[in-house]
């Protein structure tokens, strides 16, 4: 597959590995440093390794954010979006909020609710509980892809109740599946810098690992492009790697490359912030060749990378696109470069400008939807 490639030995050792088996840590870790000629095989080879996984289906959902509020007590160094309680701009939407957002999502053809939100302070299980079967009693047929593992954690704790309680309710009460955030870096070092105030790793791995076991899928995300290393970049992986081999509870992995200018930890100072766009693609392509089909769905995030650059990243090995998102204000915060709302028609262009195929899913990716 090489021969005619201006490719170093290492690098085609390992790419041509990669067609069979999953690289290692170590082998991801020279990917991850490799510059020049070396970076193009990488790609064509998480292309090849896509395409013979998932074919050329590319999928994304019709959904809506909901994001109940912006009051939160774990004030992450890498948010924008998090207000204290007396601040002026600070809101917590009430039931008829709630189904407001929810009517104008339902009335454009959307499948989930994305509910997430600050982690407020009185927020026990019966709350989260309430919110579901507010939504589910309304709309039973759209599925609801909600709360973190922190807000689960905190829920749990205020209710005097362990996690797998926890998750039997929320599960009861109508949770579909469970977003994989809160993971951020999945570094002790790293989460010490930006949120030491959330889960710590092993209560991360924990949390979600028990809602698998309760019947609850979850993605899995990596936010990138901070205060972690190269190693670390792998080093999360490799954890959610582990994970799926355990408990096969992962729908999909979303990297996501961190958006910096608004950031407190850049505004107080932090330098070197932001991922390069070839560190974007060897992430991508490097995921690819370490998940291969035990995650077969890798998501690319075009709020937090614009439509174009998105649209370059589904050929280094992803195959999702993510949502249309409807209103994400957690990343309109920070400054995402397209806005926070995307049409059907915008993504089914992206789609068929690759020769590839768009089709619409469900959250679980057991349901799929021809685009007409």
């Amino acid at each position: 597959m090489f021969d005619k490639l201006p490719i170093s030995s290492e690098t085609e050792k390992i790419l041509t590995k990669s067609l069979d088996e999953a690289i290692t840590v170590e082998e991801a870790n020279h990917l991850m440093n490799i510059k020049g000629s070396d970076l193009y095989p990488l790609l064509a080879t998480a292309d090849y390794l896509r395409q013979q996984i998932v074919g050329n289906d590319v999928t994304f959902i019709n959904n809506c954010n909901i994001n109940i509020t912006n009051i939160c007590t774990v004030r992450c160094g890498f948010c924008a979006f998090g207000k204290d309680a007396d601040d002026p701009d600070a809101y917590i939407l009430d039931d008829e909020g709630i189904l407001n957002k929810a009517r104008g999502a339902v009335e454009n053809g959307a499948r989930e609710f994305c509910v997430m939100g600050g982690v407020l302070p009185d927020a026990d299980i019966e709350y989260y509980e309430h919110v579901l079967t507010l939504l589910k009693g309304e709309y039973p047929n759209v599925m609801i892809h909600g709360f973190s593992p922190t807000m689960v954690r905190d829920a749990c704790v205020l209710s005097g109740i362990d996690i797998a309680e926890g998750f039997e309710r929320l599960k009861s009460a109508g949770l579909d599946t469970l977003p994989g955030t809160a993971a951020e870096i999945l570094t002790d070092r790293s989460r010490e810098i930006i949120c030491p105030e959330k889960v710590s790793v092993a209560d991360w791995v924990d949390i979600v690992k028990t809602a698998h076991e309760i019947g609850i899928p979850a993605s899995a995300t990596i936010m990138y492009g901070h205060v972690e290393t190269l190693e670390e970049r792998v080093e999360h992986i490799d954890i959610i790697r582990k994970i799926q081999e355990e408990t096969h509870g992962f729908t999909e992995f979303i990297p996501m490359t961190f958006m910096h200018e608004y950031s407190p930890i850049f505004l107080e100072g932090q330098k070197n912030l932001g991922a390069t766009g070839t560190q974007d693609l060897k992430l991508y392509a490097v995921s690819r060749l370490m998940l291969r089909d035990l995650i077969p769905n890798i998501q690319v995030s075009w709020v937090k990378m614009g439509y174009r650059f998105a649209q370059v990243s589904l050929a280094a090995g992803a195959n999702d696109l993510g949502g249309t998102l409807g209103e994400d204000e957690l990343s309109e915060a920070s400054g995402a470069p397209d806005g926070v709302n995307a049409s059907i028609e915008t993504l089914v262009k992206i789609v068929n400008d690759l020769g590839r195929h768009p089709i619409e899913r469900n959250s679980k990716y057991t349901e799929f939807y021809p685009i007409e």
